[in-house]
């Protein structure tokens, strides 16, 4: 174990945008065998941590009113602590940008960056193969974020294939519907029989499997969905609410955040190729 830092450290906990989604089949454990295409955007919630002296951890800020035992930040870092028999504790400020249930990756970027923040700040010196399988155990998106590189994802989305894309920017719009991930997944109408993709994935028919169940569900996604079709090709990120589409200026996806209606929220934010943790957790540690 390497030098413990106490300075505070803020960092951006990235939304993701799944680009597509793909279910091929339900395994035995319940768990899905899927493919996905996740990108990072520059636009997140933000996380500032305090190593502290004792061994507690505490979590303050935009918590929702989630008890401390069922908060996915506390989670990672009492997993790490307890990994890595360390003896320093951790104050975490949290401001809230990200919706829950808005399939952008919230929960699961909150605990990532947690694991890649304190992994560096309590010098445990885990690679980041070995964090993402301690995050894969607080949910299957964590080890993207730990990946932190735009990738396809296999498996139950724990298998990642790095790909560069060209950047982009997104209008994102959040129709104000909580859409639970187990409730869609579980579903007996969920689409689970997409044939797995060639290597020429980019020239196929990309799609979101849990957009026809979820429109049918929610009908404010569909309505959002239909909204943003009269600007751009409209997709639904993961198992929703949130959706998107995609423009080649900030300019154009302003124009289009602007006219959006008032009982919806969005935000407007570029691609990263690289999640925006990553570059400035980096940045960070090479200045010292």
């Amino acid at each position: 174990m390497t030098h413990v830092s106490t300075a505070p450290l803020t960092l951006i906990a990235p939304a993701k945008l799944n680009l597509f989604l793909h279910i091929n089949g339900r395994r035995e454990d319940g768990y899905h065998e899927l493919e996905t295409l996740f990108t990072f955007l520059e636009y997140g919630d933000e996380l500032t941590f305090t190593v502290t002296n004792d061994t507690e951890i505490k979590v303050t800020g935009d918590t929702n009113g989630i008890e401390l035992e069922d908060n996915l930040i506390y989670k990672a870092a009492r997993l790490l602590q307890q990994y890595g028999d360390c003896k320093h504790g951790v104050r975490i400020e949290l401001l809230k940008r990200l919706p829950m249930g808005g399939g952008v990756g919230g929960g699961s970027s909150d605990a990532a960056t947690t694991l890649l923040a304190l992994n560096k700040l309590w010098g445990c010196d885990l690679t980041l193969t070995e964090l993402a399988e301690l995050g894969v155990k607080l949910g299957a998106d964590v080890p993207v974020f730990i990946n932190g590189h735009t990738a396809i994802a296999h498996g139950i989305g724990e298998q990642l294939e790095n790909v560069e894309l060209p950047p982009s920017w997104f209008c994102v719009i959040h129709p104000g519907e909580h859409v639970s991930t187990a409730k869609i997944f579980t579903h007996p109408d969920l689409k689970r029989d997409t044939p797995k993709l060639k290597a020429d994935w980019q020239t196929e028919n990309l799609g979101n499997d849990c957009e026809a169940l979820v429109k049918k569900l929610c009908p404010e996604v569909e309505k959002a969905l239909q909204w943003l079709l009269k600007y751009a090709p409209s997709k639904m990120t993961g198992t929703g609410a949130c959706c998107f589409a995609e423009f080649s200026t900030e300019a154009q996806a302003q124009q289009v955040l602007a006219q959006l209606p008032e009982k919806w929220t969005g935000f407007v934010a570029s691609s990263a190729t690289l999640s925006p943790a990553h570059t400035a957790l980096n940045a960070h540690f090479e200045m010292k």
